[in-house]
């Protein structure tokens, strides 16, 4: 009776509910031996981390690359994530590498057979089998003046026997550092040094504008009205144009060069290589290096604008155009001030509230080109204006004195 009693509903119950109780002990099992093996992994990745990576393990791990890699795939033309069942054969390997995140550590490589790094596409190094190269962060980020560059890795097919590491050089005063946790990862906190210098930097011009308005107004007023820019009669007995290097034009030419050092600077932060800056701040990135070169590129374009009058003294003399050069050089003065001061106070708004523009260089060339264009014609209605001058001496003269400086400059400047 107890036998068929257990075969009964009851018995039915029993088998179930321990059948349950068997797959919880079952799962919980399988999760503790995930956690277990986890830790073991998170451990392993711990102690290597104290002990150091890289060459005689001289290195702290910042940031392990063995799960960033990625492969360029023909049919969607574009790179993917690495996946070991679909890319083993693959023979190259590439990695995204944040530059500016980065600055101040050392990119370390390892190849168990010979193979060749490629950085954008263009070949950078042949590495040797069985030995640890390093790369500085900082000396890539002032070759390639970009945030992030693609690293590929050419050789033996797949990942295997590859290793790429962020690393962090040991000092030898230092002790070593004890995580109380070790899911955590110590970087230092990155900062821009630009920012604070834009800051400071725009309240200085504010300044010296304000100063300018308090002790020149009448010359402020007419060098900054739009309406006497584009006036074609021109009263060439104006103080600002009968003493052209008078201390109140000079002074003005001190405040637009300091206006075109931030322009200047403003591009250098956007890593656009305008007259190749990218050889500036190659030893260190701080604010008084900033600065000094800030007053470094002032003085240059203060200097450029007395060559351009000294220009157009020579070039004006021997085309017999001296009544017209004093005009001439009001009206580049007048112009600059008045564009490049507005273009720097939108500098100053894209600085602090707009995000970063890829492909700057594109839109930097459309405002620059129409403001020398018009500028050009400007010039020539002026001066015709001012003096009889046959149109072909004056076309000459302006090819000259405004257009091949400005191809020069161009073909120089990126």
């Amino acid at each position: 009776m107890k036998e068929r009693k257990s075969d009964g509903p009851m018995g039915r119950k029993v088998k179930e509910q321990t059948q349950k109780t068997n797959g919880w002990m079952r799962r919980g099992l399988a999760v503790l031996a995930l956690s277990l093996l986890h830790s073991f992994a998170l451990s392993l990745f711990a102690q290597t981390t104290r002990n150091g990576v890289g060459p005689e393990q001289r290195y702290y791990a910042v940031h392990s690359f063995a799960d960033d890699w990625l492969v360029y795939d023909e049919a969607a033309k574009a790179y993917v994530p690495y996946l070991p069942e679909i890319h083993a054969d693959a023979p190259a390997v590439s990695a995204s590498i944040d530059l500016e995140s980065n600055r101040h550590y050392q990119l370390l490589l390892y190849t168990d057979t010979d193979s060749y790094v490629f950085i954008n596409a263009a070949l950078k190094k042949q590495l040797l089998g069985g030995r640890w190269y390093t790369f500085s962060i900082d000396s890539l980020y002032n070759a390639y003046r970009q945030p992030r560059v693609l690293l590929s890795i050419y050789g033996s097919a797949g990942v295997a026997g590859k290793q790429m590491i962020m690393g962090y050089p040991k000092s030898i005063l230092q002790k070593p550092v004890v995580l109380s946790d070790d899911n955590l990862s110590v970087r230092p906190r990155t900062f821009s040094v630009y920012q604070n210098f834009f800051g400071l930097g725009l309240l200085f011009l504010l300044a010296i504008h304000a100063l300018l308005f308090s002790l020149y107004r009448r010359a402020f007023l007419v060098l900054y009205d739009p309406r006497d820019l584009f006036a074609l009669r021109v009263r060439d007995e104006s103080f600002l144009i009968n003493r052209p290097l008078s201390r109140t034009v000079l002074l003005f030419l001190i405040s637009l060069s300091f206006v075109m050092g931030y322009l200047f600077l403003f591009v250098q932060s956007r890593n656009v290589n305008v007259f190749s800056s990218r050889t500036l701040l190659l030893d260190q990135q701080n604010f008084g290096a900033l600065l000094l070169y800030y007053l470094l590129v002032s003085v240059l374009v203060f200097l450029s604008f007395l060559g351009k009058y000294l220009m157009l003294q020579v070039v004006g003399s021997l085309y017999r155009f001296e009544s017209v050069v004093n005009i001439h050089f009001f009206k580049v003065v007048q112009s600059s001030l008045l564009f490049f001061t507005a273009i720097g106070f939108l500098a100053a708004i894209v600085i602090f509230n707009g995000p970063a523009i890829e492909n700057l260089t594109n839109y930097l060339l459309i405002p620059f080109t129409v403001f020398y264009l018009v500028r050009l014609v400007l010039l020539y209605l002026v001066i015709r204006a001012q003096a009889p001058i046959k149109s072909l001496y004056l076309i000459s003269y302006l090819c000259i004195v405004e257009l091949v400086p400005l191809l020069i400059g161009v073909r120089f400047a990126l």
